[in-house]
């Protein structure tokens, strides 16, 4: 009896099939795919252990800058607005500290105890026109007695300080911009165009300082700053342009003190 040899299948044709099963199952799993837009929360640790305490006192900012907008007792207003809100600390309502005058009088009645032209302590800028200008001012927040006494006064609360200024900005430069254009069919295109242009807006540069109410010493400051810009011809008021730019900073400000969960989404696919 004659054995007949094993059937052997032609190497190409296995490859074309494979291909040909590939492509199939990559098409229907193609048009059976759906998708779905998950939205997910991540949370963000705070920046200071503020557990010791019952109450934040917002006490008030050495401000300068633009004369439109008192920065003090806008951003006194708004930071208390944003904590009764979004954090379980008690807020306490008191008036904004007038802290450029107060920096003044212990700057002058440090002077008064001093001998020697070595000893007198930097003078104080009359007006706070740039960020130099208040580099004289932060002295004011390492005065540990003083900031102890208004702990004192207030129930030893963590107090929220510090410098803020806000000024107008100009800027020169090339800016690119989008321009529509069609052509003589009336097609559409987009085309960037660049072009010298003066822009103008202001400038927001806070330092926020958070102070111990107990001890009067500082547990954390941080420094921001953000800047917009309009083109020239547009009219913007300033204190528009200050509460867009605190948009901005505010979530920052807000991590230091309490968890905060940063929102955005995720794409699965079934």
């Amino acid at each position: 009896m004659t054995e007949r040899p094993p059937h052997r299948k032609n190497p190409k044709n296995r490859r074309a099939t494979v291909a040909l099963l590939t492509a199939l199952a990559a098409a229907g799993v193609a048009c059976g795919t759906a998708y779905f837009e998950i939205p997910i929360e991540t949370p963000i640790q705070p920046k200071l252990d503020v557990s010791a305490f019952q109450r934040v006192l917002i006490a008030g900012f050495v401000a300068g800058g633009s004369e439109d907008v008192d920065a003090n007792q806008e951003t006194v207003r708004l930071l208390r607005s944003q904590l009764r809100s979004k954090s379980s600390l008690r807020v306490i309502d008191a008036d904004a500290m007038p802290l450029v005058e107060i920096a003044k009088g212990q700057s002058a009645a440090a002077g008064a105890g001093t001998t020697g032209a070595d000893a007198q302590p930097t003078p104080l800028p009359d007006e706070i026109k740039n960020e130099k200008d208040l580099e004289a001012y932060e002295r004011l927040f390492a005065n540990t007695a003083y900031w102890k006494q208004i702990g004192e006064e207030y129930q030893n609360p963590l107090i929220v300080t510090g410098t803020v200024l806000f000024m107008p900005h100009s800027r020169q430069g090339m800016v690119q911009r989008d321009v529509e254009q069609y052509d003589s069919f009336g097609r559409r295109r987009v085309v960037p165009i660049r072009s010298f242009m003066e822009r103008k807006g202001f400038v927001l540069a806070p330092r926020f300082v958070f102070i111990d109410g107990r001890t009067g010493a500082t547990m954390y400051a941080e420094r921001y700053r953000e800047e917009i810009l309009y083109n020239s011809q547009q009219n913007t008021p300033a204190l528009s342009s200050y509460f867009e730019l605190m948009d901005r900073l505010v979530p920052n400000f807000l991590s230091a003190l309490s968890s905060q969960k940063i929102r955005g989404t995720r794409v699965l696919l079934q």
